[in-house]
C-alpha cells in the first residue's frame, strides 16, 4: 500500500493557477484504500475547480495509474475531452503524477501528497519512482521528481553541477535537474523554479497518527491467532 493523503485545497488551488481548464484523473488503487481517492474525492476536487472558476474538462478512474499501458490506452477514450484541457489534476501517489505525465504531453499536477510506509511503492516496474517524502514537488518540476532522479534527493542548494546532461556523482546517470529544468523551459514554466519551497519538511516522510488508527493498520497492532502455550510449558524462572 503507497500511503497518500490529499493536498490542502490552497495548495491544489495555487497550482493550477495559470490554467483554466482540468481534467481530473483518480487512481483506483492505493488512494481509495486510504480513503484519499475514489469518485466522492473527485468530486469534491470538481466542485473545488468549478468553484474557483475552473473548467473541468472531464474526470475518470483507471485502476493503476503506475500502468503506463493502462494509463494510455484508457485515455484514448478521453481524447476530445483532452483537446480541450490545458492540465491534468492526478488524484494518485507520486508515480501516477509522473506516469501521466509520460503518457500525456500536458501538464501532470499531483491532489495527493505520498508519505513513506517503507513498502511497495507502484506496481509497474517502470523508470518512475515515488520515495514519500510527504510533499509532492510534480506540479512545480514539470512531472519530474528531483527526490528520486537527483542521485542527491536536492530541493535546492550546491551541486557539483552536471556536465553534458549527466550527473557529477555517477556519470552514466542523467543529471536530474537537468531534466527538470528542460522540461519546464519546453513547457514555458520557467517561473517554477522560484515556487519549490527553500527547505524540506521531513516530518511529512512518516505515515501521520490519524493514518495509523484505520483499518489497515489495525493488523498490524495485533496478531490474528495467537498459539496456545503447551501443555508442559513451564513458568519463566523455574
Amino acid at each position: 500500500m503507497v500511503v497518500n493523503i490529499p493536498k490542502p485545497d490552497a495548495e491544489v488551488l495555487d497550482s493550477l493557477n495559470k490554467f483554466k481548464n482540468i481534467f481530473i484523473l483518480g487512481c483506483g488503487g492505493c488512494p481509495i484504500g486510504c480513503d484519499s481517492g475514489g469518485e466522492e474525492r473527485l468530486n469534491e476536487l470538481a466542485d473545488l475547480l468549478t468553484g474557483n472558476d475552473k473548467k473541468v474538462t472531464g474526470k475518470t478512474i483507471i485502476d493503476f495509474l503506475c500502468n503506463k499501458v493502462l494509463v494510455a490506452s484508457r485515455l484514448r477514450d478521453y481524447l476530445s475531452n483532452l483537446q480541450e484541457t490545458e492540465a491534468i489534476l492526478v488524484v494518485s501517489c507520486g508515480i501516477g503524477v509522473q506516469s501521466t505525465n509520460k503518457m500525456v504531453d500536458l501538464p501532470a499536477l499531483p491532489a495527493n501528497d505520498t508519505v513513506s510506509s517503507q513498502g511497495m511503492q507502484g506496481l509497474w516496474p517502470s523508470t518512475e519512482r515515488c520515495a514519500g517524502c510527504g510533499t509532492c514537488y510534480l506540479a512545480y518540476t514539470g512531472g519530474i521528481c528531483p527526490i528520486t532522479t537527483c542521485s542527491k534527493s536536492l530541493i535546492n542548494g550546491m551541486c557539483g553541477g552536471q556536465h553534458d546532461g549527466k550527473c557529477e556523482v555517477e556519470k552514466d546517470r542523467d543529471c536530474g535537474w537537468f531534466l527538470i529544468y528542460n522540461r519546464l523551459k519546453e513547457i514555458g514554466q520557467l517561473d517554477n523554479l522560484k515556487k519549490i519551497p527553500r527547505l524540506r519538511d521531513y516530518r511529512k516522510e512518516d505515515v501521520p497518527d490519524f493514518e495509523r488508527v484505520t483499518t489497515r493498520w489495525a493488523v498490524e497492532k495485533e496478531v490474528a491467532y495467537k498459539a496456545p502455550k503447551p501443555s508442559n510449558a513451564k513458568n519463566e524462572g523455574e
